[in-house]
């Protein structure tokens, strides 16, 4: 084994040491997550992808996570679904952490305005700092400052396996009234469709110990037949990397006759 290789899985142990995480993603400190309220610290995050030589988003997906690629796989296949392609001139991000969903999207398409609602401060400063974005206030469960039939194309990934059926069922609400008409929501949820005899085996065997609220499930149906109460149609559905196992992103339209 090479000494740069030998170095990355030195990095990679004593920072799951640190984090005493194994394959999450979300950046997040919060009364409302309860049990998973620390799982990227900010500085201790950074110097490990300093270290290993690799931006952040990188650092997440090839070592913390072990799924190299999956980011940039999710952003492809939203892309091949056209969801950049209609040009969204307001993006709105829910929890987007270190931001490596964001970094990614902002390749694919040049919004006027990115808003992001993130509770962790200090990934929040950083991505403001970085990338330009607008911060709203939050306090987990509203998208209260931003308004009505305001945003082109609303997303959050990886944050709905992290919290409780009525926190994620709050911001679908929100989600919902703050798209366009034409505009597109897209989220992933562990649905029925990941979570297999095989696929829960490996969550009861090998999930992060101690962290027994992650992930949390979310029935597809109920996903479905919400938004499509909101005025929003599923366009697109596949299957995305979580952890040790997967989640499924979900693609909605909402509807141009849609008031609100």
């Amino acid at each position: 084994m090479g000494a740069a290789n030998k170095g990355t899985l030195v990095v990679k142990a004593g920072v799951k040491r640190l984090l005493g995480r194994v394959g999450f993603d979300i950046v997040r400190s919060t009364n409302h997550r309860q049990g998973v309220d620390d799982f990227l610290p900010f500085e201790a995050t950074m110097r490990a992808a300093r270290a290993a030589g690799l931006s952040v988003g990188d650092y997440l997906d090839d070592v913390m996570n072990g799924t190299p690629g999956a980011t940039q796989s999710t952003i492809d296949k939203l892309g091949g679904l056209g969801v950049f392609a209609a040009a969204p001139r307001t993006v709105l991000e829910i929890g987007p952490g270190s931001g490596r969903y964001l970094e990614k999207t902002l390749k694919e398409c040049s919004p006027e305005r990115y808003e992001i609602y993130e509770t962790a401060e200090p990934w929040a400063a950083y991505l403001v700092e970085t990338f330009g974005v607008v911060a709203r206030p939050t306090a987990g469960a509203s998208l209260a400052a931003t308004p009505d039939a305001s945003v082109d194309l609303v997303q959050a990934h990886k944050v709905f396996n992290t919290v409780t059926f009525l926190v994620a069922a709050r911001y679908f609400f929100e989600m919902a009234r703050v798209t366009r008409p034409g505009g597109r929501i897209v989220f992933d949820v562990m649905t029925e469709n990941c979570l297999d005899p095989e696929a829960v085996h490996t969550w009861a065997t090998k999930g992060g110990p101690g962290h027994d609220s992650y992930p949390a499930a979310m029935p597809r149906r109920a996903c479905v037949d919400l938004f499509a109460s909101l005025g929003c149609r599923l366009e697109a559905e596949f299957l995305a990397p979580l952890g040790v196992a997967s989640t499924e992103v979900l693609v909605f339209q909402k509807d141009f006759d849609t008031a609100g």
